[in-house]
């Protein structure tokens, strides 16, 4: 199996040039010089039209990787230095010589993107999302903020299959209404129930559906919404000084997903629609799907890796709009104290409607 090693190099003193989140532009970190992405779309073009030399990709000496388990060896253009990484890894860096690397061979024909959203946000950025994220936590480990030890800082494009499509929407409520008055001798309480019905038709656009199965789907759909109109026509360029992965998780197997979210938020829109009910039951929901349309698309995630006592806990950072998630460790004596005040203050607040019950009814 042969993968092409792409590095992009500076024209002016030829150094690993990358693209940097800050000037939105590729960068050189040696000479400072900046080149617009735009230019490098000519510069990619041409290269791919040169006679690159191919890496030959083995498993290493023994039995510890091979190729049916996935992993990979190459050798770094820049440095001679030996990398191993799984079949998934699309860009990566040099972790002798720290050079970015693309393997381009695994982001062409049918596995080329077809946008990418470049990162907004740099690696200071997801720094200060944590410190934000775990500030002000009443229920949060007071050591945990000075103790917690970030392991590890990955920027990374995960791969998305974006989804479009129109659904006919057909959905029955009953709703309810409660009246409630009272006279000098009784309370009273109606309950009226209404046949409700809401139809009509309504469009999606690039719903997104993580194509990793490395990265955990609850956590990547945490960091949503990203911006679409950000997005690019994809260009290896923007991937220089990042990780990225390709999809593992096809089309096929990620439509399910899509399918589903696409029916609860048909549902969730045309019913926000029913307004003056106490409360509104589903009695039945036909949505029908159609114009369906994908496309694959690398959006920008930093991932943060930390631990404390012996635990590990993981963060993810939307790289574009900096929307902050992840797990927190809970200080049990605090959520019992908070909990005995919760209680105590529903068990007063329900004295209390006794008591103006006892008084004036």
């Amino acid at each position: 199996m042969a993968q092409t090693q792409q590095q992009y190099k500076c024209p002016c003193c030829g150094g690993s040039i990358e693209f940097d989140v800050g000037a939105q532009k590729m960068k050189c970190p040696y000479c400072d010089t900046e080149f617009d992405v735009e230019a490098f779309k000519e510069y990619d073009s041409n290269k791919q039209e040169e006679s690159v030399e191919d890496i030959s990709w083995d498993t290493a000496d023994g039995a510890e990787w091979s190729e049916a388990e996935g992993m990979y060896t190459y050798v770094c253009k820049s440095c001679g230095g030996q990398i191993i990484c799984d079949e998934n890894t699309a860009a990566t860096s040099c972790p002798y010589c720290g050079n970015p690397v693309i393997l381009s061979g695994r982001l062409a024909g049918e596995l080329r993107p077809d946008y990418v959203i470049p990162f907004k946000l740099d690696k200071e950025a997801a720094v200060a999302g944590l410190k934000k994220h775990i500030s002000g936590l009443r229920l949060l480990p007071k050591v945990f903020k000075d103790e917690n030890h970030i392991d590890e800082i990955r920027g990374i494009y995960v791969p998305f299959w974006l989804f479009d499509a129109d659904a006919d929407v057909d959905v029955h409520y009953k709703g309810t209404k409660v009246r409630a008055w009272s006279d000098s001798n009784y309370n009273y309480v109606e309950t009226s129930y209404y046949a409700v019905r809401r139809g009509g038709s309504i469009g999606f656009n690039h719903i997104p559906v993580d194509g990793s199965s490395k990265l955990d789907d609850d956590l990547m759909q945490s960091i949503e919404p990203y911006d679409f109109s950000a997005a690019v026509d994809f260009n290896t360029a923007y991937l220089s000084g990042y990780l990225a992965d390709k999809y593992d998780v096809d089309a096929a197997q990620s439509s399910q997903k899509a399918d589903s979210r696409i029916r609860v938020s048909s549902e969730a829109a045309f019913g926000s629609t029913a307004q003056g009910y106490m409360s509104k039951i589903v009695e039945a929901c036909n949505i029908r799907l159609f114009n369906g349309k994908v496309k694959y698309a690398l959006y920008p995630v930093w991932i943060l890796n930390t631990s404390w006592k012996g635990n590990n806990y993981i963060f993810a950072m939307n790289g574009q709009t900096g929307k902050f998630v992840g797990d927190l460790p809970v200080d049990k004596k605090a959520r019992n104290l908070w909990f005995a005040g919760l209680t105590a203050l529903i068990g007063a607040a329900a004295y209390g409607i006794i008591w103006l019950l006892t008084m004036f009814g």
